[in-house]
């Protein structure tokens, strides 16, 4: 990916549902009709004994070392289709987390703590490591679970992922990521769970023939239908990347091919992982895209807003560029139809590779997008 799902997994922590921040959706966006793809990050939970362990848009931005199952033949129903009562879950660790707890004196622990490290992200699984994912998935499933509230979960170990970008690794080929998709949806528990799966697998594509294509889209349809097999709540979502670029409709026949409009293994679409460009424009892509893709009613679209308050740059510059801001808070109260929830998929201040390390996290990175 230009930029690839950051090789970090975020990791989810969760307050209620919050009240959306102004993302700067007023006005118009001065973004550049480039097609470049950023890098994907994220806050990479890697797993420990116990825990997880503590990884798009244009291709998603660099990824972080991570830290610490409905029936195919039912409806897909929307999160946002009903009056939501639970609220999103805040992983207890992350490396926003960490630093914020190591460095209470620091001037800016206190916006980066109650702007950033206060909010539910997601948390993401990155590493090839079919012996441990189903505890470490367990232990967040179960983790939120026992506070009645809703993970997000990033599944990224598609073989060639980004390409052989900065996000580069994953499963060594795709009989391996199927156990590993077995042993991931093994963990999922029984209560609700939002899984995003395989960021910039499906719009970026250009490293693969027609043949690997082909065999990618098939094993990504079989891996929605076996996470929501084996937990009949869990809500499924497909890599639409961002609004600058793929056209809706040559997105959605990519999605089509994946198995996105089939409700056996989807529940929809996300945009802009690890993007900048802005919620409005993010809402008009997405809804475009499911009118193409056809598919049962219930689907719906997700949106990261972690770092879109601000749009996305001119000249489709995706690495750490100044001047952005985080955007609205993560939410499933939307107020649009279709549009099923703003996540922060991407932690902020986790780098995409030039204010710090790829998928590490940057104090005064983070401090500027909260500060902003």
């Amino acid at each position: 990916m230009v930029a690839a799902a950051s090789v970090v997994v975020a990791l989810g922590t969760a307050a209620g549902l919050l009240t959306a921040l102004g993302d700067g959706d007023d006005g118009d966006d001065p973004r550049g009709t480039d097609r470049a793809r950023p890098k994907v990050s994220a806050t990479l939970l890697s797993p420990s004994a116990a825990n997880p362990p503590s990884p798009s848009a244009s291709p998603s931005a660099s990824a972080p070392t991570a830290r610490p199952t409905p029936s195919p033949g039912r409806t897909a129903r929307r999160p946002g289709a009903a009056a939501v009562t639970t609220s999103l879950y805040r992983h207890p660790e992350s490396q926003v987390l960490d630093w914020v707890r190591a460095h209470p004196a620091d001037p800016r622990t206190a916006v980066i703590e109650s702007r950033i490290a206060s909010r539910p992200a997601a948390v993401w699984f990155t590493e090839y490591a079919p012996d441990t994912v189903t505890s470490r998935v367990r232990a967040v499933t179960a983790g939120a679970a026992a506070q009645g509230r809703v993970p997000v979960l990033v599944a990224y170990a598609i073989p060639d992922r980004d390409c052989g970008g900065a996000s580069e690794g994953g499963a060594p080929d795709l009989d391996a990521y199927a156990g590993w998709i077995d042993a991931f949806a093994a963990g999922l528990g029984s209560g609700e769970v939002v899984v995003v799966l395989e960021p910039d697998s499906i719009a970026q594509t250009d490293c693969l023939d027609e043949a690997g294509r082909a065999a990618r889209f098939a094993a990504l349809a079989r891996a929605g239908r076996v996470l929501k097999a084996a937990n009949p709540k869990a809500r499924v979502y497909y890599d639409a990347g961002h609004s600058a670029w793929n056209a809706p409709a040559e997105q959605a026949a990519l999605l089509k091919q994946a198995g996105a409009a089939s409700a056996a293994s989807s529940d929809g679409i996300f945009s802009n992982v690890s993007n900048f460009h802005r919620t409005a424009d993010e809402a008009a892509y997405d809804l475009r895209v499911l009118d193409a893709l056809g598919g049962p009613p219930g689907l719906g679209a997700v949106i990261d807003t972690s770092r879109n308050g601000n749009g996305a740059p001119t000249g489709g510059e995706w690495c750490d560029p100044d001047g952005r801001s985080i955007g609205r808070a993560p939410t499933f109260q939307t107020g649009q139809a279709r549009i099923d929830a703003y996540l922060w998929v991407k932690l902020p201040g986790e780098s995409d590779g030039c204010k710090g390390a790829a998928g590490e996290f940057s104090p005064s990175y983070a401090y500027e997008l909260a500060s902003s």
